[in-house]
């Protein structure tokens, strides 16, 4: 539209004027008035509009694009410029006749008209009084009717109702221009100058974002004062649209704003963070991706990743769970998931290592090399779970070690002792402050591979605390049906530990809860002879201590005499630590003696076992003397291996009481009262009389009071310690037993018989009575544990006392 300052009387209206233009003009009351005073001609062309209305007073552009259209405007512009303009009632009719338009439309008069160079014309017109269509002329070239005026019913200017009405729509179009960003701040000014309550209802009406259904509809509205109130509703429902409107675009900005905020600020710190050559938040997050391209990763297991790595990069880097996030993805990114070193299944070179390692042990190698045959020809890579169970210091833990280097996995070792929270096994949920995963997770990640020999190590020492118990979470890890999938808190995916091969170590079954131990496969690791212990301590432990120690095997030796003195005189064990120890301290003396240029043995003799470890101290593992009445030897089995111990009986003069002392257990202290009872209603079988019972009372001991003894089979022992007692009769020399019995006497088998053997063997013990039944347990013992011993076989406690109790009186014997 070309620039121009409108004044002259045809412009009475802001709508079309430039913003340049220095006046507004304005339709005054004079000048309504003498619109209404004008008289309309009886016929006119009528210009259909498509998509707007006309009201009185008001001045509308109109873009005409219709040949019709064109035509009716150039002949009215040089002609009389009135028209007839009417709103039509589909805008989508291109050709529209008298049934397409509105019957009520308005008079208009052409202020300007100008050309378009797309070859449009746009006309400037001004509404004049309202009309009704009465007859149609002529539709060619354009539409022409005869018109008939349709007056306005006004009421008095001085109804204060009207005037109230008028009022509230100024006051709400100020605000509306005011609230509104699409409406100039002028437009406010043209509001408040307006002077004519018509033409202000027919400016706003014009204006109001309304459909043309909803303008024609007011404008048909005869009644000004209806018009008005209509006029006002309608405004209202505007009015709070845009007040909605504006909250939500203030809550977006103020959103948008903080975003910006911590947008500037993340990019000033990463450019600090370049500077001093950190690495970005982003490139952390580039970086992951590119790890996680590489890892062997399920469907399952990236998708989650992925969704935890799209949090990773919506979180502020400033807050607390930022650092927790990327621990988690870190994590996710170290684990071996479906990554498996190759197994070398050469069981040759396995039972290689195995006895390179290990001396002895026998029956335990030849259990492992199975289990490892098995794997091979199964060739599913999945691992049996095994538990080796014995005392202290026999070489459990680095059976492990072996049995990893002989398959070439990785070794992995975690020690349960003591261990009584729940999420040492299962980790934390990684919402807690300071969340790790579990002891099971975190060893993964270090061996690198998802097939490692996983050692749990004093898996008989776990307790249960107020966290938990972790033995329960176990049975999770070590059942070969559920490990596949296992659950950790902290990694919140299941991990798949159906491919490692967990080995177990324990030095007692009996507080393994019992779902546990069913899930394992338990080996017997029992203790070592004498001679056993010699060759260890010559092939290992002597040529580790000189290692460790700095010298050579030129610097000292150690003959087998001496090592076998240092066995029975300084160690009381099953395993070999405590053997390590004396040679340890062998060792020092050596390396003392190099360091301060002294002169020393290389050689070690026996004097120099005395000089350097002093006198033996654990001489009372020898068999004691059958001089005494009521002294038997018999065999226990404990944490440490087996031991002997001494059941020691007396009498004195009372009324028939039975004292027992010596730290014992209930079972213990039954047995006693059983072979009492026994001995009393069998007396007569050993010549016993029966009145001794009444005039004297028993003690009986077991020495060593500190330490706490229980279970049954010292049964036999102690009823032979009686018999002894009453009859006063020697026991045979060199015996030893174990075995529970019953009321009725008859003997019942027990266990722990190969520790028993070996302490048995320590003693110089000769013969051994036990059980029948404990016939099948000696025939599985190796040839050489029993070397040199004689077994006897029982079921009664006669035959006991037979072979146990010989026709001699003691030294010294009593006359009951």
């Amino acid at each position: 539209m070309a620039k121009s300052k409108i004044l002259n009387i045809d412009s009475l209206s802001f709508q079309g004027i430039d913003e340049d233009a220095e006046l507004i003009p304005l339709m005054t009351p004079e000048d309504e008035e003498e619109i209404n005073n004008e008289d309309l001609p009886d016929i006119l062309p009528i210009l259909p509009l498509r998509n707007t209305v006309l009201f009185p007073g008001v001045v509308i552009p109109i873009t005409a694009g219709r040949d019709a259209s064109i035509k009716l405007i150039n002949d009215a512009n040089n002609g009389s410029k009135v028209i007839g303009v009417v709103a039509q009632k589909d805008e989508e009719v291109e050709n529209p006749t008298v049934k397409d338009i509105h019957n009520t439309g308005v008079v208009a008069r052409i202020l300007r008209v100008l050309k378009m160079p797309d070859g449009n014309t746009t006309v400037i017109i001004q509404g004049k009084k309202r009309f009704k269509v009465s007859e149609v002329i002529s539709e060619k070239p354009y539409l022409s009717a005869t018109i008939t005026e349709v007056p306005e019913k006004r009421p008095d200017a001085t109804n204060p109702e009207f005037s109230a009405i008028i009022d509230s729509i100024k006051d709400l179009a100020l605000q509306i221009i005011k609230g509104s960003p699409n409406i100039p701040t002028e437009a406010s000014f043209a509001i408040k100058n307006i002077e004519s309550p018509s033409f202000l209802i027919n400016f706003v009406s014009s204006n109001m974002n309304l459909s043309v259904e909803e303008k024609q509809k007011l404008l048909e509205t005869n009644n000004l004062k209806d018009r008005a109130l209509a006029t006002l509703k309608y405004m209202n429902v505007e009015f709070q649209k845009l007040e909605l409107k504006n909250d939500i675009q203030s809550r977006v900005q103020s959103d948008m704003s903080q975003q910006q905020r911590e947008y500037f600020l993340h990019q000033q710190m990463k450019t600090i963070q370049e500077e001093l050559g950190g690495v970005s938040h982003e490139d952390e997050v580039e970086e992951m991706k590119a790890r996680g391209k590489k890892k062997k990763w399920s469907e399952d297991v990236k998708k989650h990743f992925m969704k935890e790595l799209s949090k990773l990069q919506r979180m502020n880097p400033q807050v607390a769970e930022y650092s927790i996030q990327r621990n988690y993805l870190d994590l996710f990114l170290e684990l071996p998931w479906n990554e498996f070193s190759k197994d070398k299944f050469d069981l040759k070179r396995a039972q290689k290592v195995l006895d390179r390692d290990h001396y002895g042990l026998e029956d335990v190698k030849e259990r492992i090399i199975e289990y490892l045959a098995v794997l091979k020809l199964r060739n599913d890579m999945k691992s049996p779970i095994l538990c080796l169970y014995g005392p202290p210091g026999v070489g459990k833990t680095s059976l492990g070690r072996s049995v990893a280097e002989a398959l070439g996995r990785e070794y992995v070792r975690i020690s349960l002792g003591g261990l009584r929270d729940e999420a040492e096994i299962r980790g934390h949920r990684k919402t807690y402050i300071g969340a790790m995963p579990g002891r099971i997770i975190q060893s993964l990640k270090k061996a690198g591979t998802s097939n490692p020999v996983f050692v749990l190590d004093e898996i008989d020492k776990l307790a249960a605390g107020n966290q938990g118990d972790p033995s329960s979470a176990l049975l999770e890890v070590l059942d070969p049906e559920q490990n596949s999938e296992f659950h950790d808190n902290f990694l919140e995916m299941g991990f798949d530990l159906s491919k490692v091969m967990f080995i177990a170590t324990a030095n007692s079954l009996n507080t393994i809860q019992p779902a546990l131990k069913d899930r394992m496969e338990i080996i017997n690791v029992t203790g070592y002879t004498i001679e056993e212990k010699v060759e260890i301590a010559k092939q290992h432990l002597l040529p580790k201590q000189l290692k460790e120690h700095g010298l050579t095997k030129e610097h000292l030796k150690i003959g087998k005499a001496q090592l076998e003195k240092i066995v029975e005189g300084y160690t009381r064990e099953s395993g070999v630590r405590n053997l390590e120890k004396q040679i340890a301290k062998m060792v020092r003396y050596a390396a003392k003696s190099i360091a301060m240029d002294e002169k020393y043995q290389v050689k070690i003799s026996n004097e120099d076992v005395l000089k350097v470890l002093k006198s033996p101290r654990l001489e009372r593992d020898k068999y004691e003397s059958n001089d005494v009445a009521g002294v038997v030897t018999g065999l226990a089995w404990t944490q440490v291996g087996g031991d002997i111990l001494f059941i020691e009986s007396i009498l004195s003069i009372g009324k028939g009481n039975l004292n027992i002392t010596g730290n014992l257990g209930k079972v213990m202290k039954e047995s006693a009262t059983i072979a009492m009872e026994y001995i009393k209603s069998n007396a007569e079988m050993w010549g016993i009389d029966p009145e001794v019972f009444n005039k004297y009372n028993v003690h009986i001991h077991v020495p060593e009071g500190a330490t706490p003894k229980d279970g049954p089979s010292a049964g036999i022992t102690m009823l032979t310690s009686l018999v002894s007692l009453f009859t006063q009769k020697k026991v045979k020399k060199s015996i030893a037993m174990t075995g529970e019995i019953t009321l009725r006497g008859k003997v019942l088998p027990v266990g722990g018989l190969k520790e028993k053997i070996l302490a048995a063997k320590r003693a110089q013990i000769k013969e051994i009575i036990l059980c029948v039944e404990n016939k099948r347990d000696i025939a599985e013992i190796k040839e050489d544990y029993v070397k040199g011993l004689t077994f006897h076989y029982v079921t009664d406690m006669s035959e006991v006392i037979d072979i146990a109790i010989i026709d001699e009186k003691v030294k010294n014997a009593k006359v009951l």
